[in-house]
């Protein structure tokens, strides 16, 4: 009987899985079940998820990208966390940021201007080397 019972379960698990492209792992394959009103426990969804051989995309530890070497320094805060600017030009924000595709991951470098919150340069590229944010600060309208 509860063969039976975990046979017609693991269709829906495999059907949830399908339905978001094979991403989602088991807390959310069980959270989907419940709203679809199948009561079950987050851990049967596991252990039939690992007997199907069904996994979501995110496993492992997370990598960092970056790190600081050991004796650099950090540049000056030239805005001393005052991120406010009464007109525009006077403050720029930059950042880089990532996307993880199927090839691999993509940078994204952007500077941003904090008064009129417009992006004023940006750039992408598949590694995460200086010329990303050279390029970003390049293809602005003061390049």
């Amino acid at each position: 009987m509860k063969s039976r019972e975990d046979d017609a379960l693991t269709e829906k698990i495999r059907e949830v899985h399908e339905r978001s492209r094979q991403t989602y792992g088991s807390p959310r394959v069980h959270a989907e079940l419940r709203t679809l009103g199948i009561r079950c426990g987050r851990k049967r969804v596991e252990r039939l998820m690992r007997k199907a051989g069904l996994r979501g995309c995110m496993s492992g530890k997370r990598k960092g990208t970056a790190s600081r070497a050991n004796r650099a320094v950090p540049a000056e805060d030239l805005v001393k966390r005052n991120f406010r600017a009464t007109e525009a030009d006077k403050v720029w924000l930059a950042d880089i940021t990532y996307v993880a595709t199927g090839e691999g991951f993509l940078y994204v470098a952007f500077i941003l201007d904090a008064h009129s919150r417009r992006i004023v340069g940006w750039a992408m590229e598949s590694h995460l080397r200086t010329e990303l944010v050279v390029d970003a600060k390049g293809s602005g309208r003061w390049a």
